[in-house]
């Protein structure tokens, strides 16, 4: 079996994510992995905004969400590396399940570790799972964790 040494987690900053994010740190301990803690953003289509919006406020608008993403991201980071996890943070955009798939490919992840909402039924009929399309597209195996 190939050992693990690129560890991507992907993070939506929800509850689900917490519990995920303490599975990646310890298995990144474990093999010695270096963590990629993902976040991706993707920003309303300038279609789908009420009316026009000019370029320069849609791009304050995406640069906005990336400085957000990008402060969110850094107290994870930083977790890891409290914990002796070597970690970077990764901001990508896109749609979450195919930039979280393109992000382990061009990275060489050898494992992926998300958080998972366990939606069942109706909910994730129309909700539909990242986590679930990430499992079908990723070029490496994928670790679900349940919130809690």
């Amino acid at each position: 079996m190939k050992s693990i040494q690129r560890i991507l987690f992907a993070t939506d900053f929800s509850n689900a994510s917490e519990a995920a994010l303490e599975r990646a740190i310890d298995l990144a301990k474990d093999n010695g992995a270096e963590l990629l803690v993902t976040h991706v953003y993707e920003p309303p289509s300038r279609m789908s905004l009420d009316g026009y919006v000019l370029p320069q406020v849609y791009d304050e608008f995406e640069s906005a969400l990336r400085e957000e993403a990008e402060n969110r991201l850094s107290p994870l980071v930083s977790k890891a590396g409290k914990a002796g996890v070597k970690a970077r943070s990764l901001l990508v955009k896109g749609i979450p399940y195919r930039a979280i798939a393109r992000a382990a490919k061009t990275n060489d992840a050898d494992l992926v570790v998300m958080g998972t909402h366990g939606r069942t039924g109706v909910a994730r009929l129309f909700l539909g799972s990242v986590a679930a399309r990430v499992i079908s597209t990723a070029p490496c195996p994928v670790l679900t964790v349940r919130a809690a």
